[in-house]
């Protein structure tokens, strides 16, 4: 925990540093909601179609889904995704003429949450 998940746009792969913007988000995390940075892991997945209204060309998409265990409180949550949007702002170029859609969401892991490492 955290478990961490970051789908984005094919077409921003060149100009998301995914490396950095995962190790600053970390660190927020660790600030922001008492995670340890070490339990802190990042998935990435890149996203070939993407459709606003009924544009298919033109637009671009990240969203950040953060889950941690239940105990935040929203004010807490709020700030963690402000925090995610700054950093998307940071790390995010868009690529060409395309309008960017970022958001983020900070969920609570369900109580049957388990995990081992080996």
């Amino acid at each position: 925990m955290p478990q961490i998940t970051v789908d984005y746009s094919e077409r921003l792969a060149d100009g998301f540093d995914r490396p950095a913007f995962a190790r600053d988000l970390h660190t927020a995390v660790a600030e922001i909601a008492a995670a340890r940075p070490p339990a802190c892991k990042t998935r990435f997945r890149r996203t070939e179609d993407v459709v606003v209204g009924g544009d298919t060309d033109g637009h671009a998409l990240v969203h950040v889904r953060i889950g941690l265990l239940a105990g935040r409180t929203d004010e807490t949550k709020a700030r963690l995704t402000e925090a995610v949007l700054e950093l998307l702002r940071q790390y995010v170029k868009s690529a060409g003429d395309l309008v960017l859609h970022a958001s983020a969401e900070v969920c609570e892991l369900d109580a049957s949450y388990r995990k081992f490492e080996e």
